[in-house]
């Protein structure tokens, strides 16, 4: 039987195969633009020197309009969350579940309690604020949640900020939003220096399928990123994950960003279509990122008769709050879509 702690450390590219469609992991599936691989290529020429973070932190503030200093460069989300299981020392940490199980992980290694709160599934999993203890002094909360695609309202979350508190709010999909007449990024806090305690992490891994480089960020008060460096390396970032940096927060990678947000909206439509035409397929409520989470009973049957017929997914049973039925399944493009719809239309039978 697989421990608890070990089901945190699970993720979708423990799905993959030589040969499988990859529809496990939520990155996005193309070849960098020019003006991204230009300037990465070109960090390889200047290795030798120690990695200088000053420009990439200059860009990423100026693009969330904060100023250098609120600025936490990182290798990966992932590493932002290392830092603050062993910079803070919270008396009642709470995670907010179903969501992305790496923060919960790395608080219990640090030697940590954590205290779960688990959204309600007949409510396709929306944050309910008054579930979460007043008491909490560290709140962990993903938005848009990986992996159920909600997008919670930014009020609500930002109504879990409170003098005492440290709220840590997860926006590594941020980015892959789009709301007709709302426009991109439409809850997210990125900008928002009035709240008390506000921890916002970012991800450039997955719009701009960067996974292999490592290079996020967290934003937040200058005092509180201090004590978060500390708990890092001296050199954290490499010198070309940092030339990525500088261009994902230009101007024009900004433009396209919402491009591809927009694209993205019109192929997760198609998907979701598709999805909810099959008898016996329940997808949660209106996925918003650039995943979808769907129930369907024996979901761990349906999982290997698709992996017979070509086709990745990612297992749901990991993830606190949910179970084998369910399975998540990364937003791909029509073409790729429909023959996935078919090979589960299969499997289904």
């Amino acid at each position: 039987m697989e421990r608890d702690e070990d089901m945190l450390r699970v993720h979708g590219d423990s799905e993959l195969a030589p040969g499988l469609v990859d529809l496990a992991v939520n990155v996005r599936q193309a070849p960098m633009p020019a003006w991204l691989a230009g300037p990465v290529t070109a960090a390889l020429t200047d290795l030798a020197r120690y990695p200088d973070p000053t420009a990439a932190r200059a860009a990423v503030a100026h693009r969330h309009a904060r100023d250098p200093a609120e600025v936490l460069l990182t290798a990966g989300a992932d590493q932002a969350f290392v830092a603050l299981a062993h910079a803070l020392r919270p008396r009642r940490a709470v995670v907010i579940h179903p969501q992305f199980t790496e923060p919960e992980a790395a608080l219990r290694a640090a030697g940590h309690a954590v205290e779960r709160v688990i959204l309600d599934e007949r409510d396709d999993f929306r944050l309910d604020p008054d579930r979460v203890p007043a008491e909490a002094d560290l709140v962990v909360l993903g938005n848009p949640t990986n992996p159920t695609s909600v997008d919670h309202p930014a009020a609500a979350v930002a109504g879990l900020a409170r003098p005492g508190r440290i709220l840590v709010v997860d926006e590594a999909f941020a980015d892959t939003l789009y709301r007709p007449g709302t426009g991109p990024e439409p809850e997210s806090l990125s900008r928002r220096r009035d709240l008390p305690g506000l921890v916002v992490i970012r991800s450039l891994t997955k719009t701009w399928a960067l996974a292999g480089l490592r290079i996020g960020y967290l934003l937040a008060a200058p005092d509180l990123v201090a004590r978060l460096s500390d708990a890092l390396p001296r050199w954290p970032v490499s010198t070309p994950a940092l030339a990525a940096a500088v261009a994902c927060a230009s101007p024009r990678a900004v433009a396209e960003e919402a491009f591809l947000a927009g694209e993205l909206a019109a192929d997760r439509a198609h998907l979701v279509a598709g999805l909810r035409s099959l008898p016996g397929v329940r997808v949660v409520g209106s996925p918003s990122a650039s995943f979808v989470l769907i129930k369907v009973a024996g979901g761990a049957a349906v999982r290997e008769g698709l992996r017979t017929r070509g086709y990745a997914v990612r297992r749901g049973d990991t993830f606190p709050g949910l179970g084998s039925d369910w399975l998540r399944l990364a937003v791909r493009d029509p073409g790729t879509t429909d023959a996935f719809l078919a090979a589960l239309r299969d499997t289904l039978q």
